[in-house]
């Protein structure tokens, strides 16, 4: 009886992984032998860059303490090969994602890949700028993820930065504190921003033709994901009518909508929603050409497929 269950299991976790795959981007990721994780972004869902460690004491011994084993999609084999970092008791480890953000969205928003026999409770922060942090939960025992409304974080709010805290809950090991393979934004998105004066002439709609080098850039970055949502802000400085400027927003993003179609073709799995804003959220002050001239943009924000979040319903 045990052999045909787990006979069924593993078939069941390789059409999973195959129906995810049809999907596009996204990826399931082993967490054990029974559990899996989903990230609908897939690989660039995963911090880049270590800003700072601080090793905790006592520490893990040396080979368990390479700061950049816990970066990128995780690799993971056994207990005996150190491709995870020990954060040492009471260790302090800061990320960063570089070619993606995260954000409070339906459904868990983090997954932190904490391996090992044991699993230590850590405290998670996060932070928009590095500078200024929130606290955003805590792993703990089998608890690895992340739901960013338990503690009534923006809804709005792009992070960049996340910290984890070792909770000193196990110091007696030669992997001393929490154990980290990799960190993951199940709710990844990806910001991406171009100043309308190098699209548009002023006052006009129609995109440019010395802009196309500029929409290759925006292009090459959006076809790291095969399949998304796409969030198209148009915004203004605050020269002009209230009134018009809305509708320019809505034009100009509609435009850069209409161009997208056309370079990505009908049959790709995009789906696009434009949302003009006019002059109602600048970036800085609209009191000198140059701060106008950084408001005068459209923003492009690459979120999970819709699909994705139906099936949390």
């Amino acid at each position: 009886m045990y052999r045909s269950h787990f006979i069924f299991y593993m078939l069941f976790l390789v059409l999973g992984n195959f129906l995810f795959a049809q999907q596009g981007s996204g990826k399931l990721y082993k967490v054990d032998r029974y559990k899996s994780v989903y990230l609908p972004l897939g690989k660039i869902s995963f911090a880049d860059k270590i800003v700072d460690f601080k090793v905790g004491n006592p520490p893990p011994i040396k080979k368990y303490r390479d700061s950049t084993q816990c970066l990128h999609e995780p690799n993971y084999k056994n207990y005996q090969t150190p491709n995870f970092l020990s954060l040492g008791c009471g260790g302090v480890l800061t990320v960063e994602f570089t070619d993606n953000g995260f954000m409070n969205l339906p459904g868990d928003d983090l997954y932190i890949f904490e391996v090992g026999p044991s699993r230590e409770a850590a405290k998670v922060e996060i932070s928009e700028n590095g500078i200024d942090w929130i606290y955003a939960g805590r792993i703990a025992g089998g608890k690895s993820s992340i739901d960013l409304s338990d503690e009534n974080i923006s809804k709005e709010t792009v992070f960049y930065f996340l910290r984890i805290i070792d909770l000193k809950e196990l110091c007696r090991s030669i992997t001393a504190g929490a154990d980290i393979d990799a960190i993951g934004a199940i709710n990844s998105v990806m910001m991406l921003t171009i100043n309308t004066d190098v699209l548009f002439d002023v006052a006009n709609y129609d995109i440019k033709d010395t802009a196309e080098k500029s929409l290759d850039s925006l292009v090459k970055n959006i076809q790291k994901i095969d399949k998304a949502t796409l969030y198209i802000e148009g915004h203004t400085d605050s020269d002009g009518e209230e009134i018009y400027n809305m509708e320019l927003s809505k034009n100009r993003s509609i435009s850069v909508k209409n161009r997208l179609i056309e370079i990505f073709g009908e049959n790709a799995l995009y789906e696009y929603e434009v949302i003009p804003y006019g002059e109602s959220k600048p970036r800085v002050p609209n009191d000198t050409d140059e701060h106008k001239q950084q408001n005068r943009r459209v923003e492009i924000t690459v979120l999970p497929p819709r699909d994705y979040y139906e099936g949390l319903e």
